[in-house]
């Protein structure tokens, strides 16, 4: 299983998420480098198989590298291009996660409010 954390920050999600998945990877992204820097100085070995990595980016420039496979799962926690509180970079982001994410994928946010799936063909208000 591969899994997308959208807004990391120091990373406390994309651990559990690892310590449960088994085999897998989980990538935490944010466009904090003080945050990404701080999850990656705590980061535990997650046990089995499964890959954990952090990278500095944000929604609105991610994108897989070319042959990477796609992600199975995305989460946004609090991510205000998800939740409606920038919806001007929610245009721009939404479509860029999801060229990331395989057709079966869920993309799940909490934006405050109970988590949601959220589609591409959603509108951010």
């Amino acid at each position: 299983m591969r899994i997308l954390e959208i807004g990391c920050g120091t990373g406390a999600m994309a651990r559990e998420i690892s310590e449960r998945i088994g085999d897998g990877y989980v990538l935490g992204i944010d466009r904090s480098g003080g945050a990404i820097a701080k999850s990656r100085s705590i980061r535990l070995a997650p046990e089995g198989g499964v890959t954990l990595e952090f990278k500095c980016i944000s929604a609105e420039e991610f994108e897989l590298p070319p042959g990477e496979d796609l992600f199975d799962l995305a989460v946004a926690i609090r991510v205000g291009a998800f939740d409606g509180r920038y919806p001007e970079v929610g245009r721009i982001a939404i479509p860029r996660i999801f060229q990331a994410l395989k057709d079966s994928a869920k993309f799940f946010v909490d934006g405050g409010t109970p988590i949601k799936e959220l589609y591409l063909t959603d509108s951010v208000k």
